[in-house]
């Protein structure tokens, strides 16, 4: 096997090609072991919701933040509240700026159906 073709003369190195794979394999391996995947956590919520409610599901972001994982906060509306989305994009933009220490907006509030929905991932 060629070391480093550029030198001259070039260096090369007699090697098992068997045992090479078998550790290229091995290094492969141990490297899909140790990558973290992303999760998406979601955390649902009504435009109505009381204030112990919020900081309870405020706690529960932050924990999903600090494992690493996105956070997609959804906004139910329910019969009479559809005529009312501004208090749900008031209650988003006030999780926003809760979790803007710990967490970047990286999907804008946006409604989909019945739902208002954003997405924040961990700084």
């Amino acid at each position: 096997m060629e070391v480093s073709p550029d030198n001259t003369p070039p260096v090369v190195k007699l090697m098992d090609y068997g045992k090479y794979k078998y550790e290229q394999q091995k290094k492969a391996a141990e490297a899909r072991k140790r990558q973290k995947v992303i999760e998406i956590k979601e955390i649902k919520m009504r435009p109505t919701i009381d204030e112990h409610d919020y900081d309870v599901k405020m706690k529960a972001m932050r924990r999903f933040f600090e494992e690493g994982d996105k956070v997609k906060v959804t906004l139910r509306f329910r019969g009479r509240e559809m005529a009312h989305q501004n208090l749900g994009m008031e209650l988003l933009t006030r999780v926003q700026k809760d979790t803007e220490t710990f967490a970047k907006l990286e999907q804008y509030p946006k409604m989909e159906g019945r739902q208002m929905m954003m997405v924040l991932a961990p700084r």
